[in-house]
């Protein structure tokens, strides 16, 4: 693997030998393999997080109110996505995509940070964005798997922000202001989706 940082200096690399062989009980804290990996907003998410040069650093909702989610699909496969999200010369992401064969769910952005995905920044700054995989002409990737999992999790973003259930609050990404995007599609199921929101 290439190392993005500085070479480590022949000190730094005989210091770590060193604390190698130091009993652990003597160590202050525990070692860094054992670190836990950041915590996700969503039970069950996988953290997957993207790269910093593609959102922007906040602490909503104390800087920002978090009023919308809005519903995107990715016209990309699932990997793709995050790996378009990791790539720092895309400057692209979403809070969360969800899978379509299973909806297993990866958060990229930590909720209390703006994610770049509606393509306006005043929506950026007060929703969270949920990336589908999937092509918007497209139906069989929309799973019944995908609608239950993604709307669990809209559901419970609602809650935590007081987000009202409803189509005023829950988006397309079209319905942006400025957007010159057409997801999710007219083939996105809305009925069902807010029913299962709203039962979940």
């Amino acid at each position: 693997m290439e190392h993005s940082g500085p070479a480590p200096s022949r000190r730094t690399l005989l210091r770590g030998t060193a604390l190698a062989v130091v009993p652990a009980a003597l160590l202050t804290g525990p070692p860094a393999a054992a670190a836990k990996p950041a915590a996700v907003d969503h039970p069950g998410a996988e953290w997957v997080p993207a790269s910093t040069s593609n959102y922007t650093v906040a602490n909503r909702p104390a800087q920002y109110p978090v009023e919308y989610v809005v519903i995107h699909v990715t016209q990309e496969y699932f990997a793709d996505t995050l790996a378009i999200f990791q790539n720092p010369a895309k400057q692209v992401t979403a809070h969360y995509v969800v899978r379509s064969a299973d909806g297993h769910i990866a958060q990229c952005v930590r909720e209390k940070d703006v994610a770049w995905h509606a393509g306006n920044w005043d929506y950026n700054t007060r929703s969270i964005g949920i990336e589908h995989e999937g092509w918007v002409d497209k139906p069989q990737y929309f799973t019944n798997a995908m609608f239950e999992a993604s709307a669990a999790l809209t559901a419970s973003v609602c809650d935590r922000y007081g987000i009202p259930k409803d189509r005023e609050h829950i988006l397309g990404h079209v319905e942006v202001p400025g957007t010159d995007h057409t997801d999710p599609g007219a083939l996105w199921d809305w009925t069902k989706y807010i029913r299962l929101v709203n039962l979940a």
